[in-house]
């Protein structure tokens, strides 16, 4: 199962680049052999300040044909690693070609792409910012890779 990460706003190089890379190149790695990957970031940038219905129409783009979508949200679900192991795992034996990891810009995601995702994922009751929201979601793409794997990785 491919993965995409479709986020507004693109990362320049850096610290944070510097991370995700590291994770996304583990998660192919370890993710490979399992089914999983490999994984594309996919960065839309609305440059006329249309605000979220101009991202949102960018993100919908960058989305691939029936892919799955799983919108990072704050009001979303709160899941531990193990479970995002297991929904990873789920889509991927359920058939899924592609997943495709919506993070919004500055506002969040619109309503309507809320509303198209399979899974509200959120890391918590805190607002994260979106360039922080990528490093964490590309690591825990790379620990659900290892836990799946039954890798030491993760430890309870």
């Amino acid at each position: 199962m491919r993965v995409h990460i479709c986020a507004v706003g693109r990362l320049r190089a850096g610290p944070e680049r510097a991370l995700i890379n590291d994770y996304l190149s583990r998660f192919d790695r370890t993710g490979r052999a399992l089914g999983l990957g490999p994984v594309e970031l996919r960065e839309v940038e609305d440059r006329k300040g249309g605000g979220m219905a101009a991202e949102a129409a960018l993100l919908e783009r960058a989305i691939p044909d029936r892919a799955v979508v799983v919108a990072l949200d704050e009001r979303g679900t709160a899941m531990s690693s193990p479970d995002f192991a297991q929904a990873l795992a789920r889509q991927r034996d359920d058939g899924a070609q592609d997943l495709a990891l919506l993070i919004g810009g500055a506002d969040g995601l619109a309503k309507e792409l809320r509303a198209r995702a399979t899974l509200r994922l959120s890391f918590g009751r805190m607002v994260w910012p979106h360039m922080l929201a990528r490093v964490m979601l590309a690591e825990q793409l790379y620990r659900a890779a290892t836990i799946l794997a039954g890798s030491p990785y993760h430890r309870e």
